[in-house]
């Protein structure tokens, strides 16, 4: 379900809330959409709306109801009453995600932090068994409200452990980045659009092995490895990111401070688009928000369009290389295909003058 509350970018086919359902591993029977000019206190999407929404679940057999946007925890709460089925929203559907994917402790940490901070704000709809009871004439409260205070400080002290564990893995990233500033390595982190091929690329770049496929968020943890540039006579450190997407949910972007802390400290950024996908325009702002907002605005930045293998004989570039209009800024642009191989020696001979230019070469 979606509504178009006249922001530029919105889904009118609703392809990635679609995506996203399927990679957390449901089906989507039909799609519905709406136009307000803004939500609705109660319903979000208004009472007639909600009937509709209803009828065709009925019709279809759905057994739960996805919304492409945030809903506050009252909303949902009276969705859920009014269509008598489950209903969840993106923040949710990226967490589950998340919390399927992610394979180290850290990202494991990471998920589960921002797991305990969306739960907390939905309390009242969780625990709607605990509804509050009022006892006799002056009495206020009851069981049931003790019960919710109970719940929300166990929620409470399980954020605060949570968190002192990955303060203890964020000290332990802080050692590794001085270990590697220490051995003056120059540190490029790949960033990007989830699905952009972010993995791939990495893989192409250092022969590794770190999990890549076609589907959203295929990836969570950073992988560092280093990468030698003959042309450079130096290796540089090159750290594979987590993806971005439209809306990610800010107690994800709290939560993966330690990790998205790679891009921000990196020497420079390889913004990784997917130039085959017809929003990738959009993609590349979005990646772009969500840099500022870590505080990776003022790191050099070298654009990546990837997947050139995957356009049309009419739509392949002219040139390796060019540049691109950024914020008001020209930033140079790579088209390369890591599927293929198409365009990495390119890349790699500026990624060896961009570390030639940190560290000038020695004569021999």
């Amino acid at each position: 379900m979606g509504v178009d509350l006249g922001l530029p970018h919105f889904d009118s086919e609703l392809e990635e809330l679609g995506q996203l359902a399927e990679t957390a591993g449901m089906q989507p029977v039909a799609r519905v959409t709406a136009k307000r000019r803004a939500p609705d206190a109660a319903l979000f999407v208004g009472r007639g709306k909600a009937d509709e929404i209803k009828a065709l679940a009925e019709e279809t057999g759905a057994t739960e109801i996805l919304f492409d946007q945030s809903l506050s925890p009252a909303q949902q709460r009276n969705l859920e009453k009014h269509l008598e089925l489950p209903v969840n929203d993106r923040t949710l559907l990226i967490l589950e995600i998340f919390a399927q994917r992610a394979r180290s402790h850290e990202g494991k940490l990471q998920v589960e932090l921002a797991r305990l901070q969306y739960l907390s704000t939905r309390l009242v709809r969780r625990w709607s068994h605990l509804e509050r009871q009022r006892g006799g004439i002056g009495s206020r409260g009851g069981p049931g409200e003790t019960q919710i205070e109970l719940d929300r400080r166990m929620i409470g002290e399980a954020i605060k452990r949570t968190r002192e564990r990955l303060e203890k893995v964020k000290r332990q990233r802080q050692t590794q980045r001085r270990q590697r500033e220490r051995r003056e390595s120059f540190k490029v982190s790949l960033v990007g659009y989830t699905n952009a091929g972010k993995t791939t690329l990495f893989n192409a770049l250092v022969k590794a092995r770190a999990y890549a496929a076609d589907q959203l968020f295929a990836t969570l943890d950073t992988t560092t490895r280093e990468l030698y540039l003959q042309a450079a006579g130096r290796s540089i450190s090159l750290s594979d990111t987590v993806g971005f997407i439209r809306d990610l949910p800010h107690t994800l972007i709290d939560a993966f401070e330690a990790t998205l802390q790679e891009a921000a400290d990196a020497d420079l950024l390889l913004h990784v688009v997917d130039v085959a996908n017809p929003h990738h325009l959009e993609q590349i702002g979005e990646v772009e928000r969500v840099l500022e907002e870590i505080g990776a605005a003022g790191v050099p930045r070298l654009l990546v369009f990837n997947k050139i293998d995957a356009l049309a004989p009419g739509r392949q570039p002219r040139n390796a290389s060019d540049t691109f209009e950024l914020d008001g800024v020209q930033v140079p642009r790579l088209f390369v295909s890591a599927r293929a191989g198409l365009g990495l020696d390119v890349l790699r001979g500026k990624l060896a003058e961009a570390a030639a230019r940190e560290r000038p070469l020695l004569p021999a």
